[in-house]
């Protein structure tokens, strides 16, 4: 099949939808401007289906090219047939590609190549059928006497089953399906190490362990205090499995003895790596994809709009950085205050703080949820009731996440932005602003550094970094962006616009003004016609010369608005949110060859709603009074929090005691929960029952089932705490591997 076909079978669309797919990309379109401008083309693929198409596309394009680069180095050998080359142009993995490939690799010279090279293959050959050969009728300078010469006839067996790419692939297979993790503590790390203390007696069958616990596994080998084997099981039955009673030979002792050293030597050696390679990538990908779900959670978290805001970010013995931003987030005025250090200073700190809320109008007082986070909060609520006394508005107090807002404040972007303030004042004016705009704030920081990640750093870093990105971009365009206010950092996050393109929209604004309307971004240097094409349709302009400019209408379908009013008899103005003119009109009435029914449909309804935002409503978690610290927490307590992260075996949520407490998966809901993020996301208000409290180790274990059995919702399951007990049940019983393709394989290669 071709790739388009291959694709469009594992994903389960039309050929027609992935022709038109590709054909897009390699024109330079990109995945938002694809699934937002061209669903004619693709069926109505989504965000979601086009970036697993463009993956796999990504793929199978590499595979194809580390085809032709094997062909031709085997080719070259003279050593390609037709056989083999018809082989390799059907395989459809870069592992098995690679078996294929392994007689051929050029290396040093080994004990196999001397044996041949010395005249021992028939002597191999002769060995391995059964047949009488004496050894010593083979004996050569480099192989001075019989026992060498038997080692020497042995290597090449032994290097002719490793480089079999039949032998190697199902040996590789049986290993996985049959092997299991074992894993123990290394001998004096017991107390250094006591976060691992589950892992100290451990053994798991490898296709029953989760993501989230061979991360951990991993980093506590990376840490010296676990040591983790790659096991296949039971090693006698594992390789007699291989040979003999399946094969023919099973009393061929000289077979026998190369088959067992085959496996120790090479195939138990290559199948484990194989093992802990193909657990770490799948590890690895599941959690790119809880980070990526979590951030984009995050990011489209619902702003608070344009209020103006007071950031606090709390300390104790460096006091509350403050920053004042108005509705636009443009900083108004900063002060450091010490109210943790005396009951005067708390004083003069409320009131310092309460003139300026006054002063600045503030309706927003944001609180970084670090360190003296609810010491900080209670004075928010006295600043208050204090600004409210004062006949002022009293503004609303926020707990807001602080992750990530020390790394911009030390950051380039900060640096530029406010090259005059203190780098301590920067964090609070980051509080106050992504109170205001999660989206708009958060894209100035590396999203490795937002701290929503599940063993963030042990995963592949460019995967996650890739996959980050892709998140980041289809959230921006979702909700759109405000070309006359928005950063470089958020236009360069809009599709079509490179970093260099971002940096000249923001100088020709300060240049020449506010952009009038779409059209003047062709004269932004660097944009052109194609950039103009992708991007035009996410940048919104407010009160421009064109009412259209403010909407997700792209450009390229302002004639046929035009149709549309002329047909509904009134200007674009008098159309524009008018439900009961809009409601009554028929797609397909308007379509022609240039616009299609879903284009159309789109267009109806962003008139309908210009500039939609598709982010929900503005909330916030109550927390309790008089719960500040973990001691304070009693299980059965019902409290208010946000979620802050969900991993794969359940979501953390903060109810205002610095220590996030986790929601088990099998505490979410009274029925089965595959995906923690069926039920909840990162930043969404819940309340939840405090199920148990461990002060010393610091850990709240919650339940989101208010009134369900307490004894049903602590954090591990009893299967789930004894995964030895579990891997013993299942690979106990003697069960042997399946033989009958291993058998051919074998056979094939001359050994059955």
């Amino acid at each position: 099949m071709s790739l388009n076909q291959i694709i469009a079978e594992e994903l389960g669309v039309s050929l027609t939808q992935v022709d038109a797919t590709i054909a897009l990309l390699n024109e330079g379109n990109t995945v938002p401007f694809i699934a937002r401008y061209r669903k004619e083309a693709t069926g109505g693929l989504d965000d979601s289906q086009l970036r697993a198409l463009e993956s796999r596309l990504t793929y199978l394009r590499e595979l194809e090219d580390r085809k032709q680069t094997i062909l031709k180095a085997i080719d070259e050998q003279g050593k390609l047939t037709d056989e083999l080359a018809e082989k390799i142009r059907e395989v459809d993995s870069k592992a098995r590609l690679e078996d294929l490939y392994l007689p051929f690799k050029t290396t040093r010279r080994t004990k196999a190549s001397k044996a041949r090279d010395a005249g021992l293959e028939p002597l191999a050959d002769a060995l391995l059928a059964g047949e009488e050969a004496s050894p010593e009728d083979f004996i050569t300078e480099e192989f001075g006497d019989a026992r060498a010469v038997l080692s020497g006839a042995r290597a090449i067996v032994i290097e002719r089953i490793s480089t079999d790419a039949d032998v190697v692939g199902e040996v590789r297979e049986e290993f996985f399906r049959r092997g299991h993790v074992q894993v123990g503590v290394i001998e004096g790390m017991e107390d250094a190490g006591k976060k691992y203390r589950d892992y100290f007696e451990f053994s798991e069958p490898y296709r029953d362990l989760p993501s989230h616990r061979v991360l951990a596994l991993l980093r506590g080998e990376h840490e010296g205090v676990l040591r983790v084997e790659f096991a296949a099981g039971e090693e006698d039955e594992f390789y007699q499995g291989l040979i003999a009673d399946r094969t023919g030979l099973s009393g061929n002792k000289f077979r026998d003895e190369c088959v067992r050293f085959a496996w120790r030597t090479k195939l138990s050696v290559s199948s484990a790596v194989d093992a802990r390679m193909r657990l770490k990538e799948r590890a690895d990908a599941a959690a790119v994809e809880v980070f990526s779900k979590n951030l984009r959670d995050l990011l489209l978290a619902a702003p608070a709009g344009r209020r103006a805001t007071l950031g606090l970010d709390p300390g104790y013995r460096n006091g509350v950085k403050c920053a004042v931003v108005d509705g636009t987030g443009k900083v108004l005025d900063t002060v450091v205050v010490h109210p943790h250090t005396g009951a005067a200073k708390w004083a003069d700190a409320l009131r310092i703080l309460t003139e300026l809320v006054t002063r600045h109008q503030v309706e927003l007082l944001a609180v970084g949820n670090g360190t003296a986070s609810r010491e900080t909060e209670k004075l928010a609520r006295e600043i208050a009731s204090a600004a409210e006394a004062a006949g002022s508005t009293s503004p609303q107090c926020v707990v807001v996440s602080e992750a990530g807002a020390s790394v911009y404040s030390a950051s380039e972007v900060a640096a530029a932005e406010f090259p005059e303030m203190d780098v301590s004042l920067r964090g609070a004016v980051s509080i106050a602003r992504r109170l205001q705009d999660p989206l708009a704030e958060l894209v100035k920081i590396d999203p490795k550094s937002i701290g929503v990640g599940q063993y963030q750093h042990d995963v592949n870093q460019t995967m996650l970094a890739a996959g980050l990105e892709t998140v980041v971009e289809d959230a921006v365009n979702s909700v759109g962006v405000d070309l006359n206010t928005a950063s470089a950092q958020l236009l360069r996050r809009v599709a079509g616009v490179s970093e260099t393109v971002a940096n000249n929209i923001v100088t020709h604004r300060d240049d020449n003004g506010a952009f009038a309307n779409r059209k003047e971004l062709l004269k932004v240097p660097r944009l052109g016609p194609k950039a103009f094409e992708q991007a035009a349709g996410f940048l919104r302009i407010t009160g421009g010369t064109d009412p259209l400019d403010s909407s997700a209408v792209h450009p390229e379908a302002y004639p046929l608005v035009r149709t549309i009013t002329q047909s509904a008899g009134m200007g674009v103005e008098q159309l524009i949110g008018n439900s009961s003119v809009l409601s009554a009109l028929r797609p397909a009435d308007f379509a022609d060859e240039t616009f299609g029914v879903p284009t159309i449909t789109d267009v109806l309804a962003e008139l309908d709603k210009p500039g939609r935002d598709p982010r929900p409503e503005f909330k916030t978690a109550r927390l309790e009074e008089g719960v500040e610290d973990i001691k304070d927490l009693r299980p059965g307590m019902i409290l208010e929090g946000t979620v802050t992260n969900v991993a794969a075996f359940g979501a953390f949520v903060d109810v205002g005691v610095h220590q996030d407490g986790l929601v088990h998966v099998s505490a979410m809901s009274q029925k089965f929960v595959k995906d923690p993020h069926d039920v909840v996301s990162s930043g969404q208000v819940v309340k939840v029952r405090v199920v148990d409290v461990d002060v010393p180790r610091q850990r709240i274990g919650l339940s989101l089932r208010l009134d369900g059995d307490a004894a049903r919702q602590r954090r591990p399951q009893k299967e789930g705490n004894n995964p030895q007990r579990r891997a013993k049940t299942r690979t106990g019983g003697g069960e042997r591997p399946a033989g009958g393709a291993m058998a051919a394989a074998l056979k094939k290669a001359g050994l059955g």
